[in-house]
């Protein structure tokens, strides 16, 4: 989505005006493919308020040229207590800091959420708000990705302090409120039938006609003709790993390998959080996919292709028969740093990795192909589903019905909706203008 579609698009223009200068806690949603990260592109090369960009992993992240919110509130990884969060000796960013998005919330747990108030309280300007003063923009999806508890111990502590472990049930929210802004027209799909369906899908409500109709879709022995680039969506990733070894293994030739390089706090961590594989290991004729947007818009995050030639210099990749040269790209960790010279608040790079923007893709988690956009999409869903919203992102990835492949029927019970988040939906309205 171009700007042309702000300019003609009054929801977008006036959802844009909200992140501007509207309530002091936004809640930007919507469904998949409605423009949350094109809008909260645009919002941040506007705005003149000092700003900030935080999001709940290390990937999503990268994605947004942010910090996580561990690290920028300095947080341990564990469920926060009030015990954990204690002033700084130098306020000076957090202070300055007029505006703070939070992308992918749905992904923040509540005590989280709890925690970034406390913190601001103590070391922002105004102690006595929520938020100490700072406007908040919550920007995300709760039907797509939940928060993760990753343990008995994070679970039972959870249970005992909030009803869910969703943002929405903090405690700051019951007295900052929060004002909801959704984004309602679909740009991913053009086909009315196809967003209805999705629509069902995504809040499990869909009759068992339409579960028939979209198992129509189903091809359990489906081989993907030559120069049709599907990727399979998969619900693991020993299933993906093992769908794009078996391919890479039937190609013939030799191997390439292309090590990508860590500096500053990329090195420094045990597992860092590379947005492409630290060993690029290819064959002449794999299938691959960016994994970054091209400043010279030849590709997107999520473009398919093919690979036609490799050597020690770089790789020649066909994408709709366009033959392009692939060269490394460099992606930075940064830390948000307060300029008192310039009284702006400024993205310091503290770690860079460099790789060629490329990775294997035969087969991706559904999880892993969050935000991406597809036109041919096989949907494998061997050993069930297991996870709030997993089908809804596997499906809406793709723009439309007929570039779907099922490689199993879909079943009612593979549809698993968290029902606090419907509950949400029905009563966010509750939370405004506390």
């Amino acid at each position: 989505m171009g700007t042309s579609s702000f300019l003609t698009t009054p929801h977008l223009a006036h959802a844009l005006a909200q992140m501007k200068a509207g309530p002091p806690c936004l809640f930007l949603t919507g469904r998949a493919g409605t423009g949350k990260s094109t809008l909260l592109r645009r919002f941040r090369a506007e705005t003149e308020q000092k700003l900030a960009v935080v999001a709940p992993t290390g990937i999503a992240a990268l994605n947004v040229e942010g910090e996580t919110v561990h690290s920028f509130f300095r947080f341990p990884p564990r469920p926060i207590a009030a015990s954990d969060v204690d002033e700084v000796p130098d306020k000076s960013l957090y202070q300055a800091l007029d505006t703070l998005v939070i992308d992918e919330v749905s992904m923040v747990r509540a005590d989280v959420l709890d925690g970034i108030d406390r913190f601001l309280r103590l070391n922002g300007r105004e102690a006595d708000k929520p938020f100490g003063g700072v406007r908040m923009i919550l920007v995300g999806d709760p039907f797509q990705l939940a928060p993760v508890v990753s343990s008995p111990a994070e679970r039972q502590f959870l249970r005992a302090h909030y009803k869910t472990p969703y943002f929405f049930s903090a405690s700051v929210l019951r007295t900052a409120g929060m004002e909801s802004l959704e984004l309602e027209q679909v740009f991913r799909q053009e086909d009315p039938e196809f967003v209805h369906l999705l629509n069902g899908i995504r809040s499990a409500t869909v009759t068992p006609d339409v579960v028939d109709a979209l198992n129509e879709r189903c091809v359990p022995d489906f081989e993907a003709a030559e120069g049709e680039p599907f990727v399979t969506l998969t619900t693991t990733n020993a299933r993906a790993r093992h769908i794009n070894d078996e391919n890479l293994r039937r190609l013939k030739g030799t191997w390439e390998r292309y090590d990508g390089e860590v500096e500053g706090a990329f090195a420094a961590m045990e597992n860092p959080p590379l947005p492409a594989p630290a060993t690029l290991a290819l064959k002449k004729g794999a299938q691959v996919m960016f994994v970054k947007n091209d400043p010279e818009r030849r590709w997107v995050n999520g473009t398919m292709g093919r690979v036609k030639k490799l050597d020690a210099r770089g790789i020649l990749v066909d994408v709709d028969g366009e033959e392009i040269d692939v060269e490394p790209v460099e992606w930075e960790m940064v830390r948000y740093e307060y300029d008192r010279s310039t009284r702006r608040i400024e993205a310091e790079t503290v770690g860079a990795f460099v790789q060629f923007p490329l990775k294997v893709a035969y087969a991706i988690t559904i999880h892993k192909s969050q935000g991406k956009t597809f036109d041919r999409v096989v949907v494998d869903l061997t050993g069930g589903t297991f996870a709030h919203g997993q089908v809804y992102v596997a499906l809406s990835r793709c723009r439309t019905l007929e570039g779907i492949v099922l490689r199993r029927p879909l079943a009612r019970h593979d549809l698993i909706l968290d029902r606090a988040v419907t509950t949400f939906t029905r009563y966010r309205h509750l939370l405004e203008s506390r």
